[in-house]
């Protein structure tokens, strides 16, 4: 896997100050997507055990809320195997901290055996994901004052209360 950019003190991405992690290679080429550079699986550089290590010292500080994951697509299959063994670490080392991930992707695709996204990873993946915002960015739903989004067709879901419960719970920002 490869990333294009990790971001210390993002307040953009998530609820608290986080650490953001934007990795490469996205097959839904939204329009109008704010770094399409992005969706070149190599662009960048490779994310390795150092950058591994690298985040996790971020993510240290009491004043850092957790890790978010975007891109690209960090639910592309060849991502999320990447992922899931770095987010296990993260979650135990700091099982305080919450991690978000956009995924342009909506939950039922994740879940969806046989979609492109769906792989050997997904589950555990998704078990370890406090916030899902799901759904492409949608060009003509494009809303600038909707809270940790970009267009009106995407959702901020409590991911643990949806597999719990077995349909989408919203994250209700608390």
């Amino acid at each position: 896997m490869y990333f294009g950019e990790i971001k210390n003190c993002d307040i953009a991405n998530g609820q608290g100050v986080r650490v953001t992690l934007f990795v490469s290679g996205c097959t839904n080429r939204c329009e109008g997507c704010f770094q399409p550079q992005t969706w070149d699986f190599h662009y960048g550089k490779p994310f390795t055990k150092e950058t591994e290590d690298e985040l996790l010292a971020m993510l240290a500080p009491s004043y850092i809320n957790g890790l978010t994951l975007l891109g690209g697509e960090p639910m592309e299959p060849e991502n999320q195997r990447a992922l899931l063994p770095f987010v296990r670490r993260v979650r135990e080392t700091y099982p305080e901290k919450t991690v978000w991930c956009y995924s342009g992707f909506t939950l039922e695709e994740l879940l969806t055996d046989g979609s492109h996204p769906r792989c050997e990873a997904t589950d555990g993946l998704l078990a370890l994901i406090d916030v899902l915002v799901d759904g492409k960015f949608v060009l003509a739903k494009k809303d600038i004052s909707l809270r940790f989004r970009g267009s009106s067709n995407q959702r901020l879901l409590d991911l643990p209360a949806t597999l719990r419960e077995g349909k989408p719970v919203l994250w209700d920002g608390i």
